[in-house]
């Protein structure tokens, strides 16, 4: 290396876990580089500090009405002073949902890792497009080394793959190009020549395979659902009978969306057996484990997904149990024959001219729908960097833990009812109030527990504590969800939130 390359390192600096002085300025050369560095010590003090620790709150609710005033939404003709945009920006930290607190468990994202943080604070900051090489050569290389790593963990050698904006855009990437696999033509020529397709899906599939089906023109009448057995499982022999049925109907299966986590249960479909299904009828196998893909850090936990390589698709979110920070959504393939280019490129000249002096295939814009596409690779790879894949493991085999500790701990006490034993961290349950306990028989029963997790959830958010997700599913009334995953927490987290929910309903 030349000398001239090389930065010192001073032996006598102290070590220090702080970033920076924060009194003192990051930068002070112009009056919006001052507003930055104030609004960066309000992140630091209100998301960062206080938005992580137990003694404060969850969040700051407020009515809607009352928060419009509060933040002044009003946009103005003129501009507004530095002191008053400082007060917009405390405000915004203040009254937004602090989703890295130990205590918010409401969706399957949350909690914070601070190395995927200065990932994302570093994308932001060089405000990067990742279409072409010329304009991102660092991210393209690292999209392709991190979604190498990805598909390594899936059991593939080779194959292909883009970060999306969502799980959701990743499943409708995958039925996209399973569609164009099996009709080229669709392309160019549109739907009307094309057959009535189907696809196939569990009850307990995530919504995003409806809605990817009306975005595609496919129609959703044309999802057939799979029966699921008591676990949320899809069952391999109803798929068979379904796919021969539509068949005999003069209809063409074409793609099966297998899931590895469903949303509410946190089932994990059986892959082995639905592979054999598909390779029978030469249907595409999508996976979409974007909630659970990343058991497959864990040797412990891994086997959840056996049979995944044997998929056509796998979508994976490592914004959800990997804590990468939204968003970070993986779409893996195993084709080699650049599928995901030809179906989508549209060869923009003014973007991909084919007479650059670097290798065209670095240009992977033309892989996308989107031509504006942020780096969401930079903080998956610079936290896997930082904690390795043994790190990554350890924190997918602490959230089992916890979840076992709930489980354990639930038992013990009164009133708490498991909707079933959890097969992952989303751990399901009604809570039964002191009133309600033993009247089971009750002809009101039913609409009266419906009523009971939307109230303690309403007195857990006015009052800041906590935030746990509810839902009904199929003819279960309204039950609680807690998932299980942040690296924050600890067990005496588990202990709150079981004193907490008897606390907030042992009234009703």
């Amino acid at each position: 290396m030349d000398t001239a390359d090389m930065v010192p390192v001073s032996s006598d600096e102290p070590e220090s876990h702080i970033l920076c002085d924060l009194n003192e300025p990051l930068v002070d050369h112009t009056e919006g580089q001052l507003f930055l560095n104030d609004t960066f010590k309000i992140i630091m003090e209100e998301v960062l500090c206080k938005g992580t620790d137990i003694k404060h709150k969850v969040c700051e609710w407020k009515e809607p009405k009352e928060l419009a005033l509060l933040l002044d939404l009003e946009l103005r003709a003129t501009g507004e002073p530095q002191h008053r945009l400082l007060q917009r920006v405390q405000d915004v930290a203040k009254y937004s949902i602090k989703t890295s607190h130990p205590r918010f468990m409401n969706q399957q994202f949350g909690g914070v890792d601070y190395h995927a943080l200065a990932g994302r604070f570093l994308t932001e900051a060089l405000n990067t497009n990742l279409y072409t090489y010329e304009v991102a050569p660092v991210f393209v290389l690292m999209e392709a080394e991190v979604l190498r790593g990805l598909r390594q963990l899936v059991g593939w050698t080779e194959g292909d793959g883009l970060f999306c904006p969502g799980g959701s855009a990743s499943n409708m990437y995958a039925m996209n190009i399973a569609r164009y696999q099996h009709f080229p033509e669709v392309k160019s020529q549109g739907l009307c020549g094309l057959p009535r397709l189907n696809i196939f899906t569990s009850s307990d599939s995530h919504y995003s395979v409806k809605k990817g089906a009306a975005f595609l023109g496919i129609g959703t009448d044309n999802v057939i659902i799979v029966e699921v057995d008591e676990g949320g499982r899809m069952i391999p022999d109803d798929l068979d009978e379904k796919i021969t049925l539509a068949k005999s109907q003069g209809a063409v299966p074409f793609f099966v969306s297998c899931t590895s986590g469903t949303t509410v249960r946190g089932a994990f479909d059986p892959l082995d057996l639905i592979a054999d299904v598909c390779e029978k009828h030469k249907l595409w196998m999508h996976v979409d484990a974007a909630w659970g893909g990343s058991v497959l850090f864990s040797k412990q936990h891994s086997h959840l997904l056996k049979g995944v390589y044997r998929a056509n698709s796998v979508s994976w979110n490592p914004h959800k149990m990997l804590v990468a920070g939204l968003q970070c959504s993986a779409l893996l393939l195993q084709d080699t024959t650049d599928l995901l280019r030809k179906c989508h490129s549209a060869n923009a000249t003014y973007l991909f001219q084919q007479d650059k002096f670097y290798d065209l295939n670095l240009d992977v814009g033309d892989k996308s729908v989107q031509c504006s596409r942020k780096v969401d690779c930079l903080k998956l790879w610079l936290m896997w960097k930082a904690v390795g894949s043994i790190g990554f493991a350890e924190r997918v085999d602490k959230a089992f833990n916890q979840a076992r500790y709930l489980v354990e701990q639930m038992k013990k006490r009164e009133g708490f009812h498991l909707l079933q034993e959890p097969e992952f961290v989303n751990v399901c349950f009604w809570f039964i109030p002191p009133s309600m306990r033993g009247k089971e028989g009750m002809a009101d029963y039913q609409d009266r527990l419906a009523k009971v997790a939307p109230v303690i959830k309403e007195r857990m958010m006015k009052q800041g504590t906590m935030m746990v997700g509810y839902q009904p599913l199929g003819n279960k009334v309204n039950f609680f969800r807690m998932v299980v995953f942040s690296p924050l927490l600890t067990q005496k987290d588990m202990d709150f939130f079981l004193d907490e929910i008897e606390r907030l309903g042992k009234d009703l």
